[in-house]
């Protein structure tokens, strides 16, 4: 989620590839003495459930959609400030070389979205639209959700495949649900166990339900939402949804350790989404989850990468198949990988002291054409991910 605040204080240029907010959490709970992960939860009850699809005889229909997510931030810098160009090109590239079928388009700022969903249907892609505002008050975030949704509605009736996510992971990015002023003034809390549990999931759920009550009004197709993967902290009602969405950053030796874990998430009866999963560019990625990104130090001018970490693109692609496979085998309804570009996280070959792309989970890498220049023009260049996630992309869409 790119570009999450609101342009003003700290908070300005926020990025979920620098900030994987989700697998934060998710190592704070234990200090702030939430449930682990598979404990009882006071969590809504499925209405009906089915049983979770099967595979056919003589083998397994796969995913339905296998997509990418591709931010529309704003930008940190004047060189990599939003572009309509380079977006079209990027979309472009999303159709032809990697072979994806949705495009999940995420982030703040309406006419970004709704120029960038508008490109990924006249491509003939799935668009899957999430807007995500935050740290804004509610009203905004609700009116921000409301003419994204209307935009994907026009695209829905014009005959393109589009699917309305309301948000992500609200508890943290929307103001009130737990206590502070900003994101970073919310983890500091979460960090210290300053909230009450019962009081965040009942604000949680009150807004989750609004946001999906808004959805609704404005879209007449498939609603989903973006939730952390674990149950026990973010307990969302997916009665309120037609698709239930995990962001999705575990990592298990054994293939069949992450098959267990995302069945809970089946009893529903309902499709499941991964709405995002990857991992960075580095030996030992993997293991990290959502907390790859902090082999920065950003506290340094420039950034500097802390520790002896070792490049590995192929790391970074192996993981990515290996989910692909698992994501398959189950026969869910869509996966996307996080994500297509972090252009404020370039790649700096002659110095990998500085070389910020290890840090991201995106599947291409940018090159500035003057590396110490924030208003450099700059290209990117595939990764190994690319190319694996593109063979997989290509042989399954067949």
């Amino acid at each position: 989620m790119e570009n999450t605040g609101n342009g003003k204080g700290r908070n300005a240029g926020i990025s979920r590839a620098r900030f994987m907010a989700a697998a934060a959490v998710m190592g704070v709970g234990a200090a702030a003495g939430l449930p682990a992960a598979g404990a009882s939860a006071s969590t809504p009850a499925p209405r009906a459930p089915s049983p979770a699809p099967r595979a056919a005889a003589g083998g397994s229909r796969g995913l339905r959609h296998r997509g990418v997510v591709y931010t529309v931030g704003a930008g940190e810098t004047p060189g990599t400030a939003w572009s309509g160009r380079r977006m079209r090109g990027d979309v472009r590239a999303i159709a032809d070389d990697l072979h994806a079928d949705t495009v999940e388009v995420t982030g703040d700022g309406v006419e970004r979205l709704n120029a960038t969903a508008s490109e990924v249907a006249e491509r003939g892609l799935h668009v899957w639209l999430q807007p995500t505002l935050g740290d804004v008050p509610e009203r905004e975030i609700l009116e921000h959700l409301a003419e994204a949704g209307r935009h994907g509605e026009r695209l829905r009736k014009q005959g393109a495949r589009v699917t309305l996510a309301v948000g992500c992971e609200f508890w943290l990015f929307v103001p009130g649900i737990v206590p502070g002023v900003d994101v970073f003034e919310r983890i500091d809390n979460l960090e210290k166990g300053n909230f009450d549990l019962a009081k965040m999931q009942k604000r949680l759920a009150a807004f989750t339900a609004k946001a999906a009550a808004v959805g609704r009004s404005v879209f007449r197709g498939r609603l989903s939402y973006a939730a952390m993967q674990d149950p026990t902290f973010e307990n969302v009602d997916w009665n309120l949804f037609d698709i239930v969405g995990i962001d999705y950053y575990s990592y298990f030796p054994q293939r069949a350790d992450y098959v267990r874990e995302l069945r809970k998430f089946q009893r529903w009866g309902k499709p499941l989404a991964i709405t995002e999963f990857g991992t960075c560019t580095f030996v030992g990625a993997p293991e990290q989850g959502g907390m790859g990104w902090n082999i920065v130090d950003y506290g340094k001018t420039p950034p500097e990468i802390k520790g002896n970490v070792v490049r590995s693109e192929r790391v970074q692609a192996a993981y990515l198949t290996d989910l692909l496979d698992v994501f398959e085998s189950m026969n869910l309804h869509a996966a996307m990988t996080f994500e297509f570009i972090t252009a404020d996280a370039p790649h700096r070959p002659d110095k990998p002291l500085h070389d910020l792309d290890m840090a991201s989970y995106a599947i291409v890498k940018p090159i500035k054409d003057r590396p110490d220049d924030p208003d450099s023009d700059w290209h990117w260049e595939p990764k190994e991910a690319f190319h694996a996630v593109a063979r997989h992309y290509g042989r399954a869409g067949r």
